[in-house]
């Protein structure tokens, strides 16, 4: 089972890595990526609006990676305890406190 958390851990860090360039390398509003670098829009390697497209299902087909794998990492987690795990829960008696004593009467001063 952990061989199969390493590999979910590998495709999802990909995922990540991939996603955040991919994201980045899409166009904003009215802008392509040839125009921020001095190219025309027309000169581009997918033409004009094929960039848009590829980038796009790439977009689309890497959130659904990361969507797939998030799932799998949080069912097939290695079953280790973490530190809130660890520790005690209180029991009744231990959490209810005595109330404190009160202190042993001394002579006041008139009476000596």
């Amino acid at each position: 089972m952990t061989i199969v958390y390493y590999v979910a851990i590998f495709f999802h860090l990909a995922a990540c890595f991939f996603l955040i360039a991919v994201v980045l390398l899409q166009q904003g509003k009215g802008q392509d990526l040839a125009s921020a670098f001095g190219g025309g829009g027309s000169q581009t390697a997918f033409g004009p609006r094929g960039s848009a497209n590829v980038l796009s299902r790439a977009t689309t087909i890497l959130a659904a990676v990361f969507m797939v794998t998030s799932l799998v990492l949080s069912t097939v987690r290695p079953k280790a305890k973490g530190l809130l795990d660890e520790v005690a829960a209180p029991t009744p008696a231990a959490s209810v406190a005595a109330p404190p004593s009160a202190p042993a009467a001394s002579p006041s001063p008139a009476a000596r």
